[in-house]
């Protein structure tokens, strides 16, 4: 444990919780929520991340107590990026073909913002779908904060660990763990490990929410407690900021005279959390067969279409694989959802050489794949005992639109050109009678 999270950063527990935390005692308002007055002489702000109408179970919202409120702002001018997309048409026409990346160097100078590499895209910005992005952090972003009005933003480090700053307060982020910011926060991304490495989900539909557990019961999969949320903090240093905004799918920016990190009390259900994968409860199966992927979902999107989700984030972790007389590793398949890929750290069943932790893959709509020929020709022959996966975890975007790589991704990053060679071994073994 450093000294930075033993002596500034504590925890509420609980996804979906009402939570409330204060950083001056006194500050939060009790029995009202915007008096004539607010406490200490701050200003009362709501953040609304649904529409005030929506049902109360599924309404999320937060008063915040700040010293000055976010209006106070410059007017915003455009902000050239040219690697971080947004939507279906900011991405490119590509062949049906299963994609892999190796792992995104460790190279350039720049913060979190500068760092984004969009890898695909779909549906868009603000509406529906989402992007995948990769990020490579070299230098801390300082006095400049990031708001995302398009979506909200699911950080999956790689490598280096992460202080996450928010406006509810901070969160350190190391990998192993995930960290969910809600659309129109502002935040910054601070690499604590230098330089940093890992991925991000840009969701713009429906917020991230647990997926229901059906006839799994009341227990399994990602449990709410586990999920962690900031304490109130406000930064005392004065100065300008730079107020790096995400809308409509470009990037924009502005100059604010103070800090938006200056809420010294909130209340609410909206907020930012970080969550540790290691807590997950599995299940697998004890019979035969191979379950669905869906049975890791940790967080899902949903769509309009029951069951047809949005955007899920699906993880992969050490776990037990125990069964009879069965094949061990995904099985074959295509998919009417579009799989997005990467490696945080050891080896993937299906891919035990190929895929390297920072590195990703892409599986699109209908596109065939599953084990190499080397993951199938060891599991086919494999002593059928109880085995352990450890020192693993791959995690999956998975969303029910096709996605489009964007140039960089085809262009720039560095693409596997031969990866469909990896099942050109698996020959016709048909024995007739």
């Amino acid at each position: 444990m450093t000294e930075l999270t033993r002596h500034a950063l504590n925890y509420l527990t609980g996804f979906g919780n009402q939570h409330a935390s204060e950083a001056v005692p006194g500050a939060l308002p009790i029995g009202r929520n915007s008096p004539q007055r607010a406490p200490h002489g701050l200003y009362a702000e709501l953040l609304s991340g649904s529409a005030f109408t929506a049902p109360r179970a599924e309404n999320q919202r937060t008063w915040l107590y700040r010293r000055r409120p976010s209006v106070v702002c410059g007017g915003y001018g455009p902000l050239a990026h040219a690697h971080w997309k947004s939507g279906a048409a900011q991405g490119e026409a590509a062949p049906p073909d299963p994609l892999r990346w190796g792992p995104t160097p460790l190279q350039g100078e720049g913060d979190f913002v500068d760092g984004l590499r969009t890898y695909v895209v779909n549906g868009e910005a603000g509406q529906q779908g989402m992007s995948a992005h990769a990020y490579v952090a070299t230098r801390s972003m300082g006095r400049r904060a990031l708001v995302n009005a398009d979506g909200e933003m699911l950080l999956v480090p790689q490598q280096g660990r992460l202080l996450v700053t928010t406006e509810l307060g901070r969160l350190e982020v190391a990998p192993g763990s995930i960290a969910l910011l809600p659309r129109g926060l502002a935040f910054k991304v601070d690499p604590l490990d230098v330089p940093a490495r890992g991925y991000v989900c840009e969701n713009f539909g429906a917020a991230f929410r647990l997926p229901e557990l059906g006839p799994i019961g009341s227990n399994g999969l990602a449990n709410p407690r586990d999920f962690e949320f900031p304490v109130a903090w406000h930064e005392v240093e004065e100065g300008a900021y730079e107020i790096v905004k995400r809308h409509g799918g470009q990037l924009w920016r502005a100059t604010q005279p103070h800090s938006p990190f200056n809420v010294v009390a909130w209340h609410g259900n909206l907020a930012p959390c970080r969550y540790d994968t290691s807590r997950f409860m599995t299940i697998n199966t004890v019979s035969f067969d191979h379950p669905d992927p869906s049975i890791f979902t940790v967080l899902t999107s949903p769509s309009d279409s029951p069951g047809w989700a949005n955007v899920d984030f699906v993880i992969f972790p050490p776990r037990w694989m125990v069964a009879e007389d069965t094949f061990r590793p995904p099985w074959y398949h295509r998919n009417v959802m579009s799989e997005f890929m990467g490696l945080v750290l050891g080896q993937y069943d299906a891919k035990p050489e190929g895929f390297k932790p920072g590195g990703a893959s892409l599986h699109n709509s209908y596109v065939p794949h599953g084990p190499d020929t080397d993951a199938f020709d060891k599991a086919s022959s494999a002593e059928l005992t109880p085995h352990k996966l450890d020192a693993t975890l791959a995690f999956m975007f998975e969303t029910r639109w096709p996605m489009k790589p964007t140039a960089w991704a085809m262009n720039e990053a560095p693409l596997e050109k031969t990866y469909a060679d990896c099942w050109q071994g698996l020959t016709e073994n048909f024995q007739p009678g």
